[in-house]
Parts: structure tokens; sequence; C-alpha cells
């Protein structure tokens, strides 16, 4: 199996869908991606929170754990470390025991200093040198400071501390991404952008894309429709067979229990 740093470095860009939990998780891995990412907004919703208030701490750490059975590559969602120490944001990440993460450069949806930011790449590296450190970004997703030269200035620090990758959230034009990708010395991670193919986003030089909340909104929005559609006498949307999503739990949670990996 490819590791995940390889993954980045394909024929086309490397799709990572964002699971909340084991269920969807096991959706994915039965689909065939060989890698998986977390959703920080999927799993705070889950808890009953909104997004970004550092709500997924424990969350996240019960949730890798689980995953941590499954054949492929996990990369977590840790929203900004959960805390301004970078050794504990380092500390946490070791107890993750993933193969990613992903750490944004803002806190309560205003950019942090790029200074500070770097120096929370540069502890998690230093303790985990294996992990695959995906920079978030922020300035196009809270429309603060959002220009190229600005991202770009970003992203800058955060390599030299020694990222990865670096994700830019809310970049979808054409030009823009093309002058990211080309001047951004790691692999330019974006979220699915409708209007651009993943044929599209390889040749702009885009090398990750991530599906964000993007499944779990579209299951929540697929549930309602089951129910309204029951309700109103309406065409039934089609859904995973109980059978067969009661067969991938029991296996797991029989492989997970003895210690074995999921297959």
């Amino acid at each position: 199996m490819r590791t995940f740093h390889e993954l980045h470095h394909g024929d086309r860009p490397l799709l990572l869908p964002n699971a909340w939990d084991v269920p969807s998780a096991l959706a994915f891995l039965h689909a065939g991606f060989p890698a998986i990412g977390t959703t920080s907004f999927g799993v705070a919703s889950g808890l009953g929170r909104p997004d970004g208030e550092r709500a997924t701490r424990d969350a996240n750490l019960s949730l890798a754990r689980r995953l941590a059975r499954l054949p492929i590559h996990v990369s977590v969602d840790i929203e900004d470390g959960y805390t301004d120490d970078p050794e504990e944001i380092a500390a946490y990440v070791a107890e993750l025991g993933v193969a990613g993460v992903n750490i944004e450069d803002s806190t309560a949806e205003k950019l942090l200093p790029p200074q500070a930011h770097a120096a929370k790449v540069a502890a998690i590296k230093g303790q985990n040198p294996g992990v695959f450190v995906n920079a978030r970004v922020d300035t196009y997703w809270l429309g603060q400071e959002a220009t190229v030269d600005a991202t770009l200035d970003r992203a800058s620090h955060y390599v030299e501390a020694g990222a990865d990758g670096v994700f830019v959230p809310g970049a979808t034009e054409p030009a823009e991404l093309r002058e990211l990708a080309a001047r951004i010395l790691v692999p330019l991670n974006v979220l699915v952008i409708p209007a651009l193919s993943l044929a599209d986003l390889a040749e702009l030089g885009v090398r990750r894309v991530s599906t964000g909340s993007l499944p779990y909104r579209a299951a929540i929005h697929a549930a309602t429709q089951v129910a309204t559609a029951v309700r109103d006498s309406g065409s039934i949307p089609a859904a995973v067979p109980y059978p067969d999503l009661q067969h991938r739990l029991v296996r797991y949670a029989r492989k997970a229990s003895a210690g074995e990996e999921v297959q």
C-alpha cells in the first residue's frame, strides 16, 4: 500500500472523503478509498456543538482510536489544536496515532499570527516526524486577508516550519489556484469545487481535494428527504440495505475486539 505522503503525488489529486463516525468511515472504505479524513464540523455537530469551539478534542481522540483498525490511512481534523501551546498540541497528535492531521491557522473565526501557527506546525513535526501535517490557511475561508500574496506569505511560514501540505479552503478561482499551487512548495489541498473536476484541479496543480463536511451535510439532507417522502407519499431515496450495514458493523466490532485489522 502506498504511504499517505505518496498518495499526494499520484496522477491526479488525492480525493479525501471526510468521515464523522465509524459507519461513515466504513462506507468510504467499502467504496475503495485508500485514505479518509475526519470532519470537525460533523464530529462537533454529532455532539450538539458548533464547529470551531474546541469541542471535538476528546471525541476525535476516541474516533481516531476506533478508526485505527481500518486498513486505510486516516487524517484527523484537529481544528486549531485545541490550545495555544504548541507542545501540548504535539503531544495530542502523538496520542492520535494517525497518518496525518489538519490544523487551521484561526481561532474563534479570527486569523492567528502566522508565526504562532508555524510554531504549532514545528512542534507537531518535532514530536511526530512521520505524521503528514496539513497546515490550513483560513484567509479565503474567513474572508480575512483573502489575497494570493497574503495566503502565500502565511503558507511560506508553515512550509518552513515543516508542513507537508497546505490547505486553502474557500479558494475557488482557477487563476488563483494555479498561482497558489505553483508557488507553494508542498501539495496544495482545496475543498470540493463543484465547477471544477478532479482533472481540472490536477491541471491547475492541486494535489489533494477534501470533501469537508459535505458528506455529513448531504447525509442530514437525505435523512430529512426520507422522512418527508414517507409523510408526503413521495419517492423514498435510496439507502444502504440494513443487512449490508449491519454486516460491516458486526465484522468491525468482532475484529476490533480481537485486536485485529478490519479488512
